[in-house]
Order: structure tokens, then sequence, then C-alpha cells
């Protein structure tokens, strides 16, 4: 049977701001739609990504920027690095560790991510060469 992780939300205090901040970040928004005053919907999909994350209101009990450490792989950590800091995402420096090399934001709210370049003996695992 599989199981496929395909949407995760994050807790925001203002969607429209974490919806740009994400935007700048890369992620394409796939939908934006407010059922009623007291829920909207907005789901955003990291580059190349089959999982999404939501923003919104009426979507969750977490409290905003209570996620820590959402992950995602990519192929260069230089790389990466250089191009948010161009898109005016502040971003750790590249962090060195032996299961690979980590670059770490937030967003506004405070939820952290980590981008890990995969060390070269797992490249590939995650279909990330």
């Amino acid at each position: 049977m599989d199981m496929k992780l395909e949407l995760v939300m994050v807790p925001v205090t203002d969607v429209d701001r974490a919806k740009e901040f994400y935007e700048r970040v890369g992620f394409v928004v796939d939908h934006d739609q407010t059922v009623s005053d007291d829920v909207r919907f907005v789901q955003l999909t990291p580059p190349g990504s089959a999982c999404s994350i939501a923003i919104g209101r009426g979507l969750t009990r977490m409290e905003p920027g209570s996620l820590d450490n959402l992950q995602m792989v990519v192929a260069d950590a230089d790389a990466t690095h250089a191009d948010l800091v161009a898109r005016g995402i502040e971003v750790s420096d590249v962090d060195e560790l032996a299961w690979g090399r980590f670059v770490f934001f937030a967003d506004p709210d405070g939820n952290g991510w980590s981008l890990q370049q995969l060390p070269d003996w797992s490249a590939g695992a995650s279909g990330v060469e």
C-alpha cells in the first residue's frame, strides 16, 4: 500500500505576508480560495516537489511559528543559498555536516526550514543527483 505525503499545514499569523514570502522563496501558488470569513486556503508547492504546503485561516490549531525544521532536499546547497540571498531571503551560511550540507531559513512567523544537499554516498536516494 502506497502512502504519499502531499500537504503540510504551516501555521501563520498573516496569510498575505506569508504568501508573499513563500512566493519569493520560489514556491508556486496552486490555490488561493476564501471559503468564508473564517476559512482561507492557500496551497503553495516548492519547485520540483510532489508535496505542497497550505497556509491560511481556519486550517489548523497549531500556533504560528510552531513548525521547526521542515526539510527539503536540494541538488546544490551553494547555488540554493546564492539564489535565496538574491531573492532577499535571510538564510544561514552553508552548514557542512557528515550527513549533508544544509542551508536554514525561517518564514516571517518563525516556522523553520532546512534545505539539505545529500552527501555523495546517498546521492540519488531521493531522486536528486
